[in-house]
């Protein structure tokens, strides 16, 4: 085995949020590199090290040397080197190319390359060596860094994100040579800024994270941090009988905060627990980096965890600063809501005529005076209390003007709720104001009752006809006004509810003044619609079956896991392969024909396998057509099994385009009808290989 390289760069607090990302590249980038030059085997297990002042990597057996290389250069083709027995000038400037006199030409090679003889120079070039190439490869690696803004520091020229103060590379126990940012390769580094004291002198790559840990008071490796964090705070909350109200992007950020992360205990007034927990629990995350405690009714607790970078006998003046911190946050939340409460929401809904939604498409108050409208149309549709959605819609905006979402655009609806409520509001009313924002997120759970549903629907159509009816359409990843989320949202819910989209495209598009949507709205919003239903189902169905049944342009969905449920029985048939090649060789024969077809005709059927298809469509298509009336897909496809025999007979005896005229359209209306009943489910021809 070759020995460990290490290579560490130390240097001002790095950004949290950005740290695991940057510790990452960082080590890809250099391993990657070697990696390809043959420094080190690919399947090698790198370590990557992340923390608030140091990006590190230590990467085994890597060669001192580079293999040696071996190269090959063609030239011109054997044909055109000489002339008249002379080396043509093509020949000469490939020789001096290759480091060759012209009386060496004759030592070329000869190579055929799969269509003439060309010349070939080979030759074997001794490997670099890793104190030649590794500083170059390491300020390669901090260019591809996803650091959008850079900073200079002192009187130098060099940029990074943050200043930089050391750099290490050591390959065993051999110091490797190089200048990165000004700064000279060291066999030392420095520990936690407060709790080690002076230089770590490293004798070997492999002490690194060791005597990072054991004297200068820092975990390196941002995995193990994190995961030391988690079972601190997990011991703590159980101590206290709590559960923890976090998500993965705060033990990320805190992780990033910290080199040696120390639990502690804090806790404030339970009087604060009168405002919303929502509130604090975002002031506490947000603002604090504080971890909250839900008791066992899922109720916030007066009492949070923290995750010090300190380490001491006695941490009360570290609880004491941090809830000092803590209270003035807090006391402003309560100012906050006290004061919101004084105005009831419906006097706030005139001020959103102040609030601009888009300046094509007017204010905050004209958009709720078209969700309105959107609303109750579609209460309608489901039956709901037109009254309520109508005034759900009225109110669901209404929170944007309060000092409560001013300070926190993420309790937007939240508030909106707990201020109806205050209002003595219907409850219906009051839920719909928070849930007409749901789904926010993969996963989120969907809106509970109709109010609510035909709320959160007018909301994501209003944005979806709106915005793109104005042209402002994603472009890869662009989407500034979250058109596919609102569009995934929508398509949510209608997987539930029987409505059809096309209608409630419509519903919406009629809520905007004459002329101000242009043309081809409602179809062009219908199609980015599809396309994010096909991303939604394709994470449990196959692509085909969905192209398949969505290929009927369907316009409700609230049955479509049932077809895909049919599809999928339909293609395990032995039958089904036969049945889609077959159907997409109507489909193909179909298209070609110019004109209406005419009607059916019983008498011009036939004998023999034209009669005996036209009979078994004559038997099928009642009991297909009962199956599907009570959307029993299943049964409708199964049923076209028996298909198989008349059809495989009908195209091996019988010619479709026949010369005489009458016989061929009168065939392909048989075609044709067949088609129809073959593909009511999904378009069948889709399946085919």
């Amino acid at each position: 085995m070759n020995p460990t390289l290490l290579i560490e760069l130390l240097t001002e607090e790095l950004p949290p949020k950005a740290l695991p990302k940057l510790g990452a590249v960082f080590a890809e980038s250099i391993f990657a590199e070697l990696q390809k030059m043959g420094f080190v085997p690919a399947d090698t297990a790198y370590v990557t090290f992340a923390s608030p002042r140091r990006l590190a990597v230590s990467i085994p057996n890597v060669a001192a040397v580079q293999p040696e290389q071996a190269i090959e250069k063609r030239g011109p083709a054997v044909a055109a080197g000489f002339k008249d027995g002379q080396p043509t000038p093509a020949l000469l400037g490939f020789a001096r190319s290759c480091g060759l006199t012209a009386d060496a030409v004759n030592s070329l090679e000869k190579l055929h390359d799969g269509k003439q003889d060309v010349f070939v120079f080979r030759m074997s070039k001794p490997g670099q060596t890793l104190n030649e190439v590794l500083a170059g490869i390491v300020a390669a690696a901090l260019k591809k860094l996803p650091a959008p803004k850079l900073m200079r520091w002192g009187d130098r020229d060099g940029q990074f994100i943050r200043p930089v103060h050391g750099l290490m590379m050591l390959h065993g126990d051999d110091l490797i040579a190089g200048q990165i940012l000004h700064l000279n390769s060291r066999r030392s580094t420095l520990g936690h800024r407060f709790l080690s004291s002076g230089e770590l002198v490293l004798s070997s790559a492999d002490d690194y994270a060791r005597m990072l840990k054991a004297q200068g008071y820092v975990i390196a490796s941002f995995t193990e941090r994190r995961a030391l964090i988690g079972e601190q705070l997990q011991a703590a909350a159980a101590a206290l009988n709590a559960t923890i109200a976090a998500d993965d992007a705060l033990f990320d950020e805190v992780t990033a905060l910290v080199e040696w992360p120390v639990v502690l205990k804090g806790g404030f007034e339970a009087e604060f627990l009168d405002v919303p927990q929502e509130c604090l629990i975002l002031t506490m995350q947000q603002n604090q980096k504080y971890f909250p405690l839900l008791d066992t009714n899922g109720k916030l607790m007066n009492q949070f965890l923290l995750v010090s970078n300190l380490q001491t006998a006695d941490p009360s003046h570290i609880i004491n600063g941090n809830e000092r911190v803590l209270r003035a946050r807090l006391s402003d939340a309560q100012f906050f809501f006290e004061q919101d409460k004084k105005a009831k929401l419906d006097t706030r809904v005139g001020k959103l005529a102040n609030v601009v939604y888009h300046n094509k498409i007017g204010s905050q108050l004209e958009r709720v005076q078209r969700l309105e409208s959107i609303a109750g149309e579609i209460a309608k549709l489901l039956g709901a209390d037109v009254g309520k959605a109508t005034r759900a819609a009225y109110l669901a905006k209404a929170d944007l003007s309060t000092d409560m979402v001013g300070e926190f655009p993420e309790l937007q609806g939240i508030m909106g709720q707990y201020y109806a409520v205050h209002d003595a509001e219907d409850t219906d009313v009051a839920y719909a104001i928070a849930a007409h924002y749901k789904p926010k997120f993969a996963g989120d759970t969907l809106p509970e009752g109709a109010t609510a549903q035909a709320v959160s629907l007018a909301d994501k159509l209003e944005t979806l006809v709106g915005i793109y009816g104005i042209g402002l359409i994603p472009t890869g990843d662009k989407d500034p006004f979250a058109l596919r989320r609102a569009a995934l949202g929508v398509l949510r819910i209608l997987l539930e509810q029987p409505l059809d989209l096309k209608a409630l495209l419509n519903i919406a598009e009629a809520s905007f003044p004459a002329g101000l949507i242009k043309a081809g709205t409602v179809d062009g919003v219908y199609s980015f619609m599809l396309e994010r239903l096909k991303n939604l189902l394709a994470a449990q169905y196959p692509a085909a079956d969905i192209d398949a049944v969505l290929a009927k342009s369907l316009t409700r969905f609230d049955d479509l896991t049932v077809r895909l449920a049919a599809v999928a029985e339909f293609k395990a048939l032995p039958e089904s392969a036969a049945l889609a090649a077959a159907n997409k060789r109507i489909r193909n024969i179909l298209k070609k024909v110019e004109g209406d077809l005419p009607a059916l005709n019983a008498a011009l059927i036939g004998a023999g396998a034209e009669q005996a298809l036209f009979a078994q469509l004559q038997a099928l298509q009642p009991a297909v057509e009962s199956a599907l009336a009570v959307n029993d897909f299943t049964s409708a496809l199964k049923q076209l099994a028996a298909f198989k025999a008349p059809v495989d007979a009908f195209f091996d005896s019988v010619m479709v385009m026949s010369d005489d005229l009458a016989e061929r359209g009168n065939r392909l209306a048989l075609l044709s009808q067949l088609a129809d009943l073959m593909n009511r489910v999904a378009e069948l021809s889709l399946l085919a290989d």
